[in-house]
């Protein structure tokens, strides 16, 4: 993914799932993990970086109404903000929540102090993008990049058999039909941080 452009990566509640990664996460400075796990895990859960000559912070957090068990996601960004100590008016957060209500507080909470809070987990895009009127810009959640067909990307065989048994084999994910790419482009002022547009970007079909 690097080295296809990408400047930096956030992630979720799967960060964990390949334990070799995990080393991984210790020395990595493009990779972070939800800021809002307990002391000691592996990883860290903001960083800053260079994009075209201008530093942005970077904010990872993960909600807690139904998803594993963290600290607060309130007073973590609260936290996470303070040690950015003014290094920079450009700050991105990734909230990482399955609760749409979860995300639009949080997204409340940040107006004016981050340039932009997009949320993912869920794997469906929202068409709730806008500037919020402190100047940050918001989405609920930016969609999944992967296969059209099946259940949210995951073969549909073994998820209608636990929707309908209850117990299904191991989920796996599509690997025939369409794909698609969602995302989300924020246009940020540099000198004031604020959020002047920010457009949903979905194209579904692509083979």
């Amino acid at each position: 993914m690097f080295a296809t452009g990408v400047d930096f990566i956030t992630s979720g509640n799967h960060i964990f799932d390949k334990r070799e990664f995990k080393a991984y996460l210790e020395t990595a400075d493009r990779v972070i993990r939800p800021v809002n796990y307990p002391p000691g895990v592996p990883g860290r859960g903001q960083a800053e970086v260079a994009v075209a000559g201008v530093t942005v912070g970077i904010l990872n957090v993960m909600g807690r109404t139904f998803m594993p068990p963290v600290d607060d996601p309130f007073r973590s960004v609260d936290a996470a903000l303070a040690q950015f100590d003014g290094r920079t008016k450009i700050v991105v957060v990734d909230v990482h929540a399955e609760a749409t209500s979860e995300k639009v507080a949080l997204g409340l909470y940040l107006d004016g102090r981050v340039s932009a809070v997009y949320g993912t987990h869920t794997h469906v895009q929202t068409a709730d993008d806008y500037i919020l009127a402190g100047g940050t810009a918001y989405l609920s959640d930016v969609g999944m990049t992967g296969p059209s067909d099946g259940v949210i990307g995951m073969e549909a065989g073994p998820v209608l058999e636990r929707f309908t048994t209850g117990f299904s084999e191991r989920f796996a994910v599509e690997k025939t039909g369409t794909k698609q790419f969602c995302a989300a482009v924020v246009r940020i002022d540099v000198e004031s941080g604020r959020a002047t547009e920010i457009k949903r970007i979905f194209q579904r079909g692509i083979a």
